[in-house]
């Protein structure tokens, strides 16, 4: 679906625009998060009682560098993200685990105290803007 060389360029000229749009001013880059990964699960698309919907899915973003012995070394972190609207209808019908995406959006922090009466903390991004940029990771 995503494969050759016209299509790569397509996205890659798409991410360049994307970023410019979005880097353009200081102002913002208020509580601004960009990622570049790959999606753990296929978004989880509900729709609210109010009729809104909402896709929840997983992002990992990988770091690369080199240990004192020379060695590649990998790291893998996992992110949170939710998305309202056009959005999540976006992500539920077109992307799916292991697709590369960028996201735009914003950080939220929100509590809740469980049925055993412990107050839980969760931390995720609210996408904004999503541009596929690849098809799946190979393994």
């Amino acid at each position: 679906m995503f494969d050759g060389p016209s299509t790569k360029l397509f996205f890659t000229t798409k991410l360049k625009l994307f970023l410019i749009k979005n880097f353009k001013t200081m102002n913002g880059l208020k509580n601004k998060v960009t990622l570049i990964g790959h999606l753990g699960m296929d978004p989880e698309v509900k729709q609210t009682d109010g009729g809104y919907k909402l896709a929840k899915f997983s992002l990992a973003t990988n770091e690369s560098y080199k240990n004192s012995k020379g060695e590649k070394v990998t790291e893998t972190q996992w992110h949170n993200l939710i998305a309202w609207g056009k959005t999540a209808e976006f992500l539920g019908k077109y992307v799916h685990k292991g697709n590369e995406v960028v996201v735009e959006g914003k950080l939220l922090n929100r509590n809740y105290t469980d049925k055993a009466g412990i107050k839980k903390y969760i931390t995720e991004i609210q996408v904004n803007d999503v541009l596929v940029v690849g098809g799946k990771k190979s393994s």
